[in-house]
């Protein structure tokens, strides 16, 4: 039997990436944000963070939200706060004001931790791809007690069938704990069941990485490919499409490597990390550990982003403990 929350979650995202597809296409200039840490939020990532909380409380009143975005940009901006009330109201087919609009987004001012229930949400993961055309994702996690038990991605531009970029584009993977993982086709209500490849030798293994050089190192990425004598190049897109990409068996390996002394956010590795171990796939961090969600809204006791499709994973993981002189590093 589905659970509420599945079904919740997959409304929300795509209400959600319906509001970017639409953003994307009428964007004009002055309706970017530049964050302090110099990232680009979007009147798109405000629209679809609000209406991602207004239809998780229309059926969960009480619920708790770990979100990326705050109303702050929008509170000092008139133009940009009605653009995005208008957005939603249009989305959703209704009349909230723009208090009610900016309380939405504030919903996911909650902390996190290791107990209760709550939601994490990236409202456009990969705005630099949106921004460009490319890939982006609207990323939707549920957590129990510090787990992640459910995970949802809307992915408007990625191909359906593989990477076939002149084929039919978007899709939602989801990924709940215990039942597996499923693509599901924007347009369609089929859910299929996707699994992570069977590739059981790197000579023919893709893998995939940041399209941005400055969220992950691509000069370590391609000296672990090399030593595992990878040969094919990297897919280098945006966003936890990555995750999806692995998980339906598009590629064998994500690597992420942050700069130094960056901490990864939840909201960016919640549900796609699910969604690869539900497809079979493994993920941790760059010494072996599994990826901790219970200490709020940073990953603090991890330090970079590895996924496999679980039978390359001790190759990969010897790998890197060479590429970057480690001691201690876990194998599966």
């Amino acid at each position: 039997m589905v659970s509420k929350e599945r079904e919740v979650a997959i409304e929300a995202v795509l209400k959600a990436s319906a509001v970017c597809q639409k953003v994307f296409n009428t964007l004009v200039k002055g309706e970017t944000v530049i964050k302090p840490d110099e990232s680009p939020v979007t009147i798109g990532d405000f629209a679809s963070q609000a209406i991602v909380s207004i239809t998780l409380q229309k059926y969960f009143p009480d619920f708790k939200l770990v979100g990326e975005e705050n109303s702050k940009a929008l509170k000092e901006s008139e133009s940009l706060r009605k653009r995005v009330t208008g957005l939603v109201n249009e989305t959703l087919e209704t009349e909230y004001s723009e208090d009610e609009v900016m309380q939405a987004i504030d919903r996911g001012t909650f902390e996190g931790g290791s107990s209760g229930n709550f939601w994490v949400i990236d409202p456009i993961d990969g705005t630099m791809g949106f921004l460009r055309g490319g890939q982006y994702a609207v990323c939707l996690g549920y957590t129990v007690n510090g787990e992640i038990t459910l995970g949802v991605l809307g992915c408007p531009n990625l191909p359906c069938n593989d990477m076939d970029e002149n084929g039919p584009k978007g899709c939602l993977f989801i990924g709940e704990k215990g039942l597996g993982a499923f693509q599901r086709n924007f347009g369609s209500n089929e859910d299929i069941k996707i699994h992570v490849s069977s590739a059981d030798t790197t000579v023919k293994a893709k893998f995939c990485e940041s399209f941005e050089s400055s969220h992950s190192s691509h000069k370590d990425s391609a000296e672990i490919a090399k030593l595992l004598n990878i040969t094919l190049p990297p897919i280098r897109i945006d966003s936890q499409c990555k995750y999806g990409i692995i998980a339906r068996g598009n590629a064998e390996v994500y690597l992420r490597f942050a700069r130094e002394g960056y901490i990864e956010n939840t909201w960016d590795h919640a549900a796609g990390s699910l969604i690869v171990k539900e497809a079979g796939g493994i993920v941790c961090d760059m010494y072996g550990k599994p990826l901790d969600f219970s200490q709020g809204r940073q990953l603090i006791n991890n330090k970079g982003v590895i996924a496999t499709n679980g039978i390359l994973h001790n190759q990969v993981m010897k790998a890197i403990k060479s590429v970057f002189k480690l001691n201690n590093v876990l194998l599966s």
